[in-house]
């Protein structure tokens, strides 16, 4: 004989007997409610009770079912639906540990703190429920049951390889009917269990399987929840799911829920993972198999004891927190989502006023949302139904009836059947409420009839979509083979029934162009279904594949190692291009936008990285007036700016507005305005490509190969080719910009207008030799005059004396070393021309004797007229001709001709000679130095 007021936590993993237990301590009473997580489990339930006790004394109840006799002892109910107050000898909830569900959780700690049989009470579940238990039910024993049989972990096999009676589980509508319709090609054909199907198709599509029409189930997790099946092995093709709001990770505790289904009473199972799934790492398979898991330290909780005042009440005593450590308030459900949105409405505001109308809103309020729509649209609904039941305190028979007929149609498909039986659940929960409607028996019966009709059509729909015992049209042109195998290698190459039929490059499937024509439609179509899953999977490898693994080409393709997988697309701006994948239409939007979401995330971050100065300065926001402009010019320019292109507006720029540009990195050269950091290799060939495609140019021109100073001029490149690689354009040749400026720097110290010779620093940095510098200079601008001399030979190096040098040894053939390694700023020296030897003393002719004369090619550059690019076009636009004509300048210095020239040669100075600095009489070297001075 139970003892009174007992309650006992009966824990433990699935397949220990806990249901059949409970069902025969509720037996050993003469009344019993027992509340269970899933309208399927209580109707398996039910049917079980029923076989045992009749029909007379069972009831069952559930949001839209309702079966109660006049003499009913033991209530079978969904755990939502479980009366109150009725005072039964025993109860029991089953699945406690649901406690823990952020969207259910609430209503079972609810039945945990608040729902007591008079003599015995049941709560079944996981090991992990222990502690809370104890903590929030102190009076509260607890029962350890051993599962019956052992699980263990087969790790990965393909669906082609999946043994009989087997469940394949996931977790999306989609991913189920993929399975399934792989399951009947290749094996003869599988029956669907979901959580969405009425208790009539799911319990047709169980009967199929269990009596061996099939061999295979493919479900979601509705088949975690109690529901015994005849399974040996279960597959989770996908260990994560959408949970309402993101998708997450399964809980170890949710997979070894869904893999306790294997192993039938005293008969042993197995679990593994197919498809994209990943294998589970040992210290999870070890959890799952020896049932050791971390207790749950939080239960989600919402207040049971509600203020009908007024909707404001209502909604504050539902959103009431806890202080208990042990619970948490659940997030904003459904019910009152819609509450939240309902009292928006004015005049449903109005009508809710009293004690009365704030109840009868709520229980309007928690209609569950059957069709999964939006929140506002199902709480459009439930205002219309409230407004009837205020105004009229009933619905309309009329609009009842056209509600219900609209959905009485069993023709259409899969999709088609299963919305239309969503959409009558609502009018099947509404019918459940005597008091809402009249003669509420027959909309009972009128709902319950259209969900059969609806029902029996899916399951055909069903069975007839997923269940074909005749082989395929591809095991028939495979010589009627009993499976078909298909398979992809390493290298992308598909087989089917290890034949040969094209190759996967990348996300796009290359048909074998051998096959005949009757056998390519047939192969391809049966290719590309075998080829689902493996572009489901190398979409998720390519998402987590490192940015190494990806790189652009110089005309804009995308790759993935070896394949190209897509290609660039000029977007709002050069700095934000688009993506557009190279993903057949077989593979489905999914893999198509997972694919386009890591490139443009590449793409995205190889910008960022490589144009960091530039983005830096596009989000500085102290940059201001002319500054900004600037900055925005230098953005589209793509960090390479021609100065003569912007010349004004460089002569707008204030020293500040300067300084405040370089402190971004950007120099201002006399030729070009540039990043120094983005003249390297990579950002170069990135810029040529951004350049290119916002261009709108139809091929891409490569980028110069990297660590050359100058390479050859291209007419056949556009225009802003050079420029956009980091080069100069000047002759034949085009010269890298920052050399171009370190050119520049050493011509400032160079008499320009009088002339100057080439230094051997300037031929260094280009790495020219004289002829190919003086091309390059009249592409600067600079005009050269070719000219012979005699070759002046260095004498050979002598020790320098620290004392004052004296006349002889500045003279002479000492001229040209002293010039050669003056400093750059130093005022240019003139080299005279050699003069023939004296006669010596003894009379001799030194030309007898003399070496041949040895003659040497020179070049003088001064700066010309207009720059030789320029000559055809004149003087830019809005830029003033400098001086006047050479015949019209007056004549200048003392003893100047009337043309303008002097007696004497005469050297002009680009700047002002600096002046020497005191020498240290302490240095060492001071003598020395002082005796140069004095030369």
């Amino acid at each position: 004989m139970a003892l009174n007021n007992r309650i006992v936590a009966v824990l433990g993993p699935t397949n220990t007997g806990k249901t059949h237990y409970a069902i025969e301590r509720m037996l050993g009473h003469r009344t019993g409610i027992m509340g269970l997580p899933l309208r399927l489990l209580a109707r398996e339930v039910y049917d079980k009770i029923v076989a045992l006790r009749g029909p007379s004394v069972v009831a069952l109840v559930t949001g839209e079912e309702r079966i109660v006799p006049p003499r009913a002892k033991y209530w079978v109910c969904t755990v939502e639906a479980m009366p109150e107050g009725m005072g039964c000898d025993f109860l029991a909830v089953d699945e406690i540990q649901l406690c823990a569900d952020p969207e259910r959780g609430h209503v079972f700690t609810d039945r945990l703190l608040r729902a007591r049989g008079l003599h015995e009470t049941l709560f079944l579940g996981a090991e992990t429920m222990r502690k809370a238990i104890a903590a929030l039910v102190p009076t509260a024993d607890f029962m350890h049951r051993e599962r019956f049989s052992e699980l263990s972990y087969s790790g990965q096999k393909k669906i082609s390889r999946m043994p009989e009676r087997s469940a394949i589980v996931s977790f999306s509508v989609d991913n189920v009917y993929g399975i399934a319709e792989l399951l009947r090609r290749q094996k003869g054909g599988a029956a669907v269990v979901m959580g969405a199907l009425s208790p009539r198709t799911r319990n047709a599509q169980v009967e199929m399987y269990q009596n061996g029409d099939v061999d295979y189930l493919v479900a979601t997790d509705a088949i975690g929840m109690g529901l015994n099946l005849d399974v040996n092995h279960v597959a989770f093709s996908a260990t994560s799911k959408f949970d309402g709001n993101r998708m997450r990770p399964l809980l170890p505790t949710e997979l070894a829920q869904i893999a306790g289904r294997a192993g039938r009473h005293m008969n042993n199972g197995s679990f593994g993972v197919t498809g994209e799934a990943a294998p589970l790492h040992d210290e999870l398979v070890e959890a799952i198999t020896e049932n050791r898991f971390a207790p749950l330290t939080k239960l989600y909780w919402r207040n049971a004891k509600l203020q009908f005042g007024s909707t404001k009440a209502l909604i504050s005593a539902l959103e009431q927190h806890t202080s208990n450590e042990w619970l948490t308030r659940v997030r904003e459900s459904c019910d009152l989502a819609a509450l939240k949105t309902l009292v928006q409405d004015a005049e449903v505001a109005a009508r809710a006023s009293d004690g009365a109308s704030v109840a009868l809103l709520w229980d309007v309020c928690r209609i569950p949302d059957f069709r999964s729509i939006s929140n506002r649209q199902h709480a459009e609904l439930l205002g219309v139904i409230y407004n009837y039941l205020h105004e009229k305190g009933q619905i309309p028979q009329d609009w009842l009836a056209r509600s219900i007929n609209s959905l009485d149609n069993t023709k259409g498909d899969i999709d088609a059947l299963s919305k239309r039986l969503a959409y009558i659940r609502t009018w099947t929960y509404v019918a459940q409420r005597k008091d809402w409607a009249q003669d509420h028996e027959h909309w009972r019966e009128a709902t319950r009839a259209v969900e059969d009709r609806l029902s029996d059509a899916l399951h055909i729909a069903l069975t007839q979509r997923f269940v074909d015992r005749r082989t395929s049209i591809l095991m028939r042109r495979l010589k009627q083979k009993e499976s078909l195998v298909a398979d992809v290698n390493k290298d992308g190459e598909v087989t089917v029934e290890e034949q040969f039929v094209g190759r996967l490059e990348g996300f796009q499937f290359r048909q074998d162009a051998s096959a005949s024509p009757d056998e390519a439609k047939t192969l391809r179509s049966a290719s590309l279904q075998a080829l689902a899953p493996e572009f489901h999977l190398r979409a998720d490898r390519m998402y987590n594949a490192p940015d190494t693994e990806i790189d652009f080409t110089e005309q804009g393709g995308l790759m993935w190692g070896s394949s190209a997988v897509g290609k660039l697309i000029p977007g709002s701006n050069a700095l934000k291009p688009h993506v557009q994948a190279f993903v057949d239409v077989e593979a489905g939007p999914e893999v198509a936008e997972k694919v386009t979401r890591r490139l443009q995330h590449f793409i995205d971050r190889k910008i960022a990285t490589l144009f960091e100065p530039l983005i830096n300065m596009q989000r500085d926001e102290s940059l201001t007036g002319m500054a900004r402009g600037f900055a925005f010019q230098m953005i589209e320019g793509l960090g390479v700016l021609d100065r003569a292109d912007v010349g004004e507006d460089v002569k707008s720029l204030d020293q500040e507005a300067r300084s405040a540009l370089r402190k971004h990195g950007i120099r201002f050269g006399q030729f070009t305005i540039f990043m120094p950091l983005l003249l390297k290799p990579a950002p170069t060939r990135l810029r040529l490509l951004l350049w290119s495609l916002a261009s709108g140019l139809q091929e891409f021109p490569e980028a110069p190969p990297p660590g050359l100073v100058t390479v050859p001029t291209d007419e056949t490149k556009p225009a802003g080719y050079h420029l956009k690689s980091g080069y100069r354009a000047a002759g034949e040749r085009a010269l890298r910009v920052d050399m171009a400026e370190r050119l520049a720097d050493m011509l400032r110290t160079q008499d320009t207008r009088g002339g100057f010779e080439a230094t051997a620093d300037m031929l260094s940095i280009t790495g020219m030799t004289l002829e190919q510098f003086s091309n390059l200079m009249q592409g600067l601008g600079y005009r050269a005059e070719k000219a012979e001399r005699i070759k002046v030979k260095a004498p050979a190096a002598e020790p320098v004396a620290l004392g004052p040098a004296s006349d002889a040894e500045v003279s002479g053939d000492a001229m040209p070393e002293a010039v050669e390694t003056a400093p750059d700023d130093a005022p240019t020296a003139e080299i005279p021309a050699a003069e023939p030897a004296a006669p010596t003393s003894e009379g001799e002719d030194a030309t007898k004797e003399a070496a041949p004369v040895e003659m040497e090619v020179f070049y003088t550059f001064a700066w010309g007229a207009k720059r030789v690019e320029r000559a055809a076009d004149g003087p830019r636009k809005g830029q003033k001709p400098r001086g006047k004509p050479k015949q019209e300048r007056a004549p200048k210095g003392k003893g100047a001709k009337p043309d303008g020239t002097s007696g004497k040669a005469e050297r002009f100075q680009a700047r002002p000679p600096k002046r020497d600095k005191p020498i240290d009489p302490d240095n060492p070297f001071a003598a020395a130095l002082m005796g140069f001075n004095k030369k």
